[in-house]
């Protein structure tokens, strides 16, 4: 009976990680009272609001497939733009489903540079990455917010997630070649923090649903039992 309480005092709520994470952010880049007036601060509320329902909700982190993220050392991957994704001038960064906002000051260039760096990136397959300034006022008024966005070129799913269809080819895309140089394979547990993006639960997160991650789960489990990548890493 206490484990079955504590499994589901643990379960992962969706919305509830959405909210907790829309507040977090609010509270970050909508500017502070002292550095603007309330009219400049609704105008953020709204526009922020409208960001979140083009481009989903808050995130920690993205699975290390995603677009946003894809472009990193095969042997290291990343799951945050960073300039080891290929992006530059990174400043005041939130990250969303299908997007981020950074917030450089406008006096450094880097809003440029960032715009630039977005350009430069490679050629995906089945997604289209762009950048565009923002005219409002997010994090500062001295800030020059940025919108980078991932435009999907395949139907993702009516709930906004990633559906399998996409997922397990992307994710195949970066795993299988890692049989080349891996001498232990990773277990679900240490991998679905880079398969599932965060927040995430056992099975699910913001970016796949309970159906699309428990069938990550088992191929996942699938390739490593193969022993392609090596004995399984216990520990």
């Amino acid at each position: 009976m206490n484990q079955l309480y504590c499994e589901a005092k643990m379960a992962f709520r969706a919305d509830e990680a959405a909210q907790r994470g829309y507040e977090q952010v609010e509270a970050y880049l909508v500017p502070r009272p002292q550095d603007a007036d309330e009219s400049v601060r609704s105008s953020s509320k709204e526009a922020l609001m409208d960001i979140v329902d083009e481009v989903g909700p808050v995130v920690d982190s993205y699975p290390s497939w995603h677009p946003l993220v894809c472009n990193h050392d095969k042997r290291y991957p990343e799951v945050a733009p960073s300039d080891r994704t290929g992006y530059k001038g990174l400043d005041h960064t939130r990250f969303f489903l299908n997007g981020f906002i950074s917030c450089p000051y406008s006096e450094s260039g880097k809003a440029e540079q960032l715009i630039e760096s977005v350009n430069a990136l490679p050629i995906h397959p089945i997604a289209h990455i762009t950048a565009e300034k923002l005219d409002v006022t997010l994090y500062n008024p001295d800030a020059t917010p940025v919108l980078v966005k991932c435009n999907w070129e395949r139907v993702i799913g009516m709930d906004g997630m990633i559906p399998l269809s996409i997922a397990i080819p992307l994710i195949l895309e970066q795993e299988l070649p890692c049989w080349r140089w891996s001498e232990l394979a990773e277990t679900w547990e240490s991998m679905r923090y880079y398969l599932l993006g965060s927040p995430h639960g056992a099975r699910s997160s913001l970016f796949v649903n309970q159906e699309t991650g428990q069938a990550i789960k088992k191929i996942w489990n699938s390739l490593i039992h193969t022993g392609m990548f090596g004995p399984i890493k216990v520990g």
